[in-house]
């Protein structure tokens, strides 16, 4: 675990490195707490959460040896990707309440800046990018799995789900809050529209269920088995992943609303709000593991076809955390808040790593795996998990090289637009 220690010292390192501590009293309190460079910083660590996520998704991560008997490296990361993305959808809601509030003819030009270039050209380059790769590397679709690719409306790049859903929320917010004055209708209406687009994977699952008998993705063979488009991860919001953070968007926004009020709240009696706040988050963190635990996501595995009734009761049960989680970072940088170069490239180009980061976490798969005769690999394991190191790090710096190559594409073809 000498890994796990590794990161979290690291982790702790950059916390402490350009935090800035208030003051225990009562008067004391940080006024730019959700600046932009405090908000860049935030989502810093929250791009910085979302690759620890993705390796420790990793199976020669998830158990420390192959009999399953000790927790992998980076086992906090596990099921904490959601509540990284929660940050992301919780400053981007931020965001546009505030920039509506302050900037003039906010909307004017907005669909073109704010989604053409900022998340659906990034979302078509990364296609030709993966496109490129796994052509290059063996991969060989149907033809109408290249065009289904290539159009968008399967994945070429099973992570690029994020500007998708993005997409979605900003043109919503656009077309609502745009032709509605009534601020209270508005709120509503996009809370409507996150809430639909949880019912819709619900019903969804995680593959085209409905495409033959039931329970006929449990058979060991079969034609339905095979086919390209019955896959997981291939068709839009067909996973939980889609939709579990997005309700942290709408908090965003309220917050931005009613700042003022909640800070002027926060700032009476505040340690006894934030243990407050405190108990409600890890109350939401019982009821999203209970949700979890009893009903589940993955339903179409029990045998009972889809239930689309547990997932959606597991919906219900998650989303709170995805909500309060966000909040209680926000009122503990009332008190502390940390920025430093790290925290800001990251933030800078949480997207650009993000949608590169898939790349980096195949290339490197070799440093963890070896061919098994029954299984086709197994993870093995270096005395000390040096492999895994090596692995960790060479992820992260290419991660970051192609961040930044993937932005420079991008930015070219946005400045012709």
């Amino acid at each position: 675990m000498y890994l796990t220690y590794t990161v979290y010292v690291l982790i702790l390192a950059l916390f402490i490195w350009g935090g800035k501590f208030a003051g225990f009293k009562k008067d004391q309190f940080h006024e730019n707490s959700s600046s932009l460079d405090s908000m860049k910083s935030l989502r810093g660590f929250a791009a910085i959460g979302v690759i620890l996520h993705h390796i420790s998704q990793e199976q020669a991560f998830q158990w420390a040896n192959n009999f399953g008997t000790k927790p992998g490296e980076l086992s906090i990361f596990v099921n904490a990707g959601y509540l990284f993305v929660a940050i992301f959808f919780f400053c981007s809601g931020f965001g546009l309440i505030k920039s509506l509030e302050t900037k003039p003819d906010y909307f004017n030009g907005f669909l073109k800046k704010r989604v053409l270039k900022a998340l659906v050209i990034p979302y078509y380059v990364s296609i030709i990018i993966y496109g490129i790769l796994r052509f290059a590397s063996g991969e060989r679709f149907a033809p109408l799995q290249w065009v289904t690719n290539l159009v968008g409306i399967t994945m070429m790049n099973p992570y690029a789900w994020y500007p998708i859903i993005a997409a979605i929320l900003y043109i919503a917010f656009y077309l609502i809050f745009k032709n509605i004055k009534n601020r209270k209708v508005c709120y509503i209406l996009l809370a409507a529209v996150i809430l639909l687009l949880g019912m819709i994977f619900c019903v969804n699952g995680h593959f085209p269920w409905f495409a033959g008998p039931k329970n006929w993705w449990l058979s060991q063979s079969g034609e339905l088995q095979n086919k390209w488009w019955t896959q997981q991860q291939v068709w839009w919001i067909s996973g939980e992943w889609w939709i579990n953070s997005c309700p942290a968007f709408l908090i965003g926004m309220l917050f931005a609303q009613f700042e003022d009020q909640i800070r002027l709240w926060f700032k009476k009696f505040y340690w006894g709000k934030l243990l407050l706040v405190l108990i409600i988050t890890a109350a939401t963190f019982m009821l999203s593991g209970f949700g979890q635990m009893h009903f589940g996501w993955w339903t179409e595995f029990n045998g009972n076809g889809p239930d689309i009734g547990k997932k959606i009761a597991t919906y219900f049960c998650v989303i709170p955390y995805s909500m309060a989680f966000p909040l209680m970072l926000f009122t503990i940088m009332l008190k502390y808040k940390v920025s430093n170069p790290v925290s800001r490239f990251f933030g800078k180009y949480s997207l650009e790593t993000y949608m590169m980061n898939l790349i980096a976490i195949t290339a490197f798969r070799f440093l963890l795996y070896k061919p098994h005769p029954q299984y086709g690999s197994m993870p093995f394991y270096k005395a000390g998990h040096y492999n895994l190191a090596i692995y960790f790090a060479a992820v992260f710096a290419v991660t970051i090289l192609l961040g930044l190559l993937y932005k420079f594409l991008c930015g070219l073809i946005q400045k012709k637009i």
